[in-house]
This record gives structure tokens, sequence and C-alpha cells, in this order.
């Protein structure tokens, strides 16, 4: 599976994308992001969750074990990266990748320093929320009501810290101009906050 990874000079830590149904690593939304946390020296790394023959099966776009273990695969593959050793390590996930970064953020042994989801479904994660320690920022425009709904519940169920943001007058895909805008200033900022601190020994 195609990925691409930027690494910034001086890197501060690395955020691995987790794209939702119908989507790819080409993701516009993700790559806007993605630039914007580029320019505040985070390193990024975008991947096909699926293969397209996968892809041509629905069932797999909503099968959320099988995109964490993905997730989890390209994970362990990035911090054998030169170039990230040592980095800290986030997720950003949008709709189902949503409830796959924060799966893949449950499963011991895999440190994660933050997770930051875009008009996810982390309801999707289902038990698993509880086990993630990763602190989490969930972004929901305004104007999505139900998934406003299902990331309050979620949040309910989460015993790390996790904070819900919405979006004023943003629609699910925050296609408003400034709502994308938004959603990058947030993820810059909650994952250099918590990236905080000296690089860890390669």
């Amino acid at each position: 599976m195609a990925g691409d990874l930027v690494v910034p000079d001086d890197a501060r830590g690395l955020v691995v994308f987790a794209h939702g149904s119908g989507s790819s690593r080409h993701s516009p939304r993700n790559r806007y992001v993605a630039g914007a946390l580029n320019e505040a020296g985070l390193a990024t790394l975008l991947f096909d969750l699926l293969t397209p023959e996968e892809e041509a099966d629905r069932a797999n776009v909503f099968a959320i074990g099988l995109l964490a273990e993905r997730l989890l695969e390209r994970t362990g593959r990035a911090r054998e990266q030169p170039e990230c050793a040592g980095l800290p390590i986030g997720y950003f996930g949008a709709s189902t990748g949503a409830a796959a970064a924060l799966w893949a953020a449950s499963q011991p042994g895999n440190e994660i320093a933050a997770v930051v989801s875009r008009g996810g479904r982390p309801d999707l994660a289902g038990p698993r929320l509880e086990a993630v320690r990763a602190p989490t920022l969930l972004v929901v425009g305004g104007r999505d009501p139900v998934v406003v709904e299902l990331n309050e519940e979620a949040r309910g169920r989460m015993r790390a810290e996790c904070r819900l943001t919405v979006v004023p007058g943003a629609t699910h895909l925050f296609e408003e101009p400034g709502a994308l805008d938004t959603v990058a200033d947030l993820a810059r900022d909650w994952f250099v906050t918590h990236f905080a601190g000296p690089r860890k020994p390669e």
C-alpha cells in the first residue's frame, strides 16, 4: 500500500493519517491539514488503508479492526525509518478512520502521544474507547448534528483526556470557508502541545 511521508527539518513529531470511507491518501482535506502540520514542523504520513481490490468490497470500509491493523502495521514501519526514529507519534483520523485510529491507539505497546478526529465516528471503536490512553481531540461540524451526538456519547465513554470541539456552521466535510483552516489550527495546537518534550533516544 502506497504512502507519502514528509519529514520537515527538526521535526517535533509524526502524525499518521487514517482516511475515511470512500477516501484515500489523496484526500484533499487531509492533505490540506497535513500541509499545515508540516509548516508547524510536524512530520506527516498519509497512506491507503486498503488495496483497490479490498476497497471494492464495501464491507471492508467499515471493518474497523482491519483498518486498525493496517494502521498499526504502518505505525511500526514508520518507527523504523531513520528520519522518524524517536519522534512522538500521533493519529489524525477522519470519518471511519477516526475509529481505526482510536482502536489502534488502544493497543498495548503502541505508544501514541495524541489523537485528533475530524468529523469522525469514534463510536465505531466500540469497547476499545475505554482502553485509549492518548489525549484525544474530537472535532465536529456544528451542522452535523448526528455526528455531534455520536461524538458526545463516545467522549463520555473515554477514560483518557478527551475534548470535543464543535466548529460553528461547519457541515460533515468542513467545506465551508474557513472551516478546514479551523480544523488544521486545532489539530496543530493539539499535536504540538502533546508532542512537547525531548526527542526519545533512537
